[in-house]
């Protein structure tokens, strides 16, 4: 009896337990439960955005810190010793061609004047007595009142005066040029740069007053790596000023390529000339490129492109059994700009790839394609009308 109760307690739950498992797969069967229905749900189309892949020109580009160097700079300095009596001008003013911008002290050389004119004055009386003295010499000489050694002697004073008088006017001529000293004026048009000097200072000709540098025509200059430098191609490669935005708004060629890097950073030095029209000044530092190959390649925009580790993947529209869908593809990548890749490998022109929730999609899932449109400026590289360069190499002495 007891073993014939263990057999039907062992029945029991071999029952049960099957029981449980039907009651599992019945539930799991039901219409719109399980994966039968989530199957269903993934067949939906899903609305994507998508691109044709299309060729378009790719800049190779590297970013530089660039310094703008005035094309006419110039270090001031007075020809003359003394005290500063007055300063005319102020660091940043701008200032005219011939404008005084400091006063030296002239009241020495003003009193020396005077006193050559007074000397002038005397030469010249001396002058006139001693042509009037060879005049009536000589009237004397031919009535036979003097004799010729006196007539000589009147000769020669009257000659010495006249040298004279040439001496005291040439004595106030160079006084005044060395007057005209003095007054430090700008060499030529431009902005005054810092003022070291203060009211009452004594200055020599070795003293810098201050600077004057003109903006108008600028050089950029940038520091760049030896192995990029040999790239670099005079008169051709552009180099370009950045705005905030990295957008170019100065272009210009190459003119100069040092023949031998930087002894401290073994950085090679490159510039470029231009006519300064939106206001940059000389001593800033900008952000500056040099471009240096343009060509024509496929592109693919940013949003297109997901990764796997190092291995970049586009989601292209293909069609399968069910219809539409989106097909993983790999892609190699080259040069980036602005909103674009580069397509080295992976996909043909016109190929479409889907740019918007790439993140979401799986491969082989259903889409449904729409078109977009590019962001305003999104293949663009370059603006219309940056301020061009000056030239090349010919006018780099301007």
């Amino acid at each position: 009896m007891r073993l014939v109760r263990g057999g039907w307690g062992a029945w029991g739950l071999v029952l049960a337990l099957a029981g449980a498992c039907s009651g599992k797969d019945g539930a799991s069967s039901s219409p719109g439960g399980g994966p039968q229905g989530g199957q269903q749900g993934q067949g939906k189309p899903i609305p994507v955005q998508v691109l044709e892949v299309q060729p378009g020109p790719v800049r190779d580009t590297r970013e530089y810190v660039g310094a703008l160097i005035s094309r006419h700079s110039i270090t001031v300095f007075p020809q003359v010793a003394g005290y500063v009596q007055s300063i005319a001008v102020r660091p940043g003013d701008s200032v005219k061609a011939g404008q005084v911008l400091l006063v030296v002290d002239p009241r020495q050389e003003q009193a020396s004047l005077r006193a050559s004119k007074a000397q002038r004055a005397s030469a010249i009386a001396s002058r006139e007595y001693a042509r009037r003295t060879r005049e009536r010499s000589a009237q004397l000489l031919k009535e036979g009142l003097i004799s010729r050694q006196d007539y000589e002697q009147a000769v020669a004073q009257a000659q010495q005066s006249v040298a004279q008088a040439q001496s005291a006017e040439a004595q106030i001529q160079s006084q005044q040029v060395q007057l005209g000293f003095f007054n430090v004026s700008a060499p030529f048009d431009g902005t005054v740069g810092d003022i070291p000097v203060k009211l009452g200072d004594s200055v020599t000709p070795q003293t810098a007053l201050t600077r004057v540098d003109q903006s108008q025509a600028l050089e950029l200059s940038v520091q760049v790596p030896v192995d990029q430098a040999s790239r670099v191609r005079v008169g051709e490669t552009p180099l370009e000023v950045l705005d905030d935005d990295g957008k170019p708004v100065v272009r210009a060629p190459a003119f100069f390529v040092a023949t031998t890097p930087d002894a401290a950073t073994q950085l090679v030095e490159v510039k470029a000339a231009f006519q300064n029209t939106t206001g940059l000044r000389a001593g800033q530092l900008v952000r500056a490129q040099l471009v240096y190959d343009v060509r024509d390649v496929l592109k693919m925009p940013t949003t297109a492109v997901t990764r796997q580790g190092s291995q970049a993947f586009a989601l292209v529209v293909a069609q399968g059994d069910g219809g539409t869908v989106a097909k993983r593809q790999p892609v190699t990548l080259g040069l980036v700009e602005g909103n674009d890749y580069e397509v080295v490998k992976g996909l043909d022109a016109g190929t479409q790839v889907v740019v918007s929730g790439v993140q979401a999609l799986r491969d082989g899932m259903p889409i449904q394609p729409g078109p977009a449109r590019r962001a305003p400026g999104q293949a663009e590289g370059m603006p219309d009308t940056p301020t061009q360069g000056i030239g090349g190499g010919a006018d780099a002495g301007r």
